[in-house]
């Protein structure tokens, strides 16, 4: 998986440790542990998370890098499809 930096990017000069946490444990050693979970399945669970509490910008950045993990489109239309009975026909 290829380190992110989107916190110390977007974030770094305004707050340095919440963009370093973000990198380097969220992103660096909590995505990193492939041996438990595929990127692609934390990609999955990421979307119906961000799905469920519509945090749709975040949700945006999420299907991207779930795309870099494998997810195809038909598969990311039928998370959304799956989630709308659960989370909320309006947040499809």
């Amino acid at each position: 998986m290829k380190k992110q930096t989107v916190g110390k990017d977007r974030l770094g000069d305004l707050a340095p440790k919440f963009a370093e946490l973000n990198d380097d444990v969220l992103f660096g050693k909590v995505w990193s542990r492939e041996k438990e979970l595929s990127p692609r399945d934390r990609s999955m669970i990421t979307i119906a998370a961000l799905f469920s509490a519509g945090l749709f910008p975040q949700l945006m950045s999420h299907l991207t890098l779930g795309k870099e993990h494998g997810i195809t489109k038909e598969e990311a239309v039928e998370i959304v499809t799956q989630l709308a009975f659960y989370c909320g026909w309006p947040k499809a």
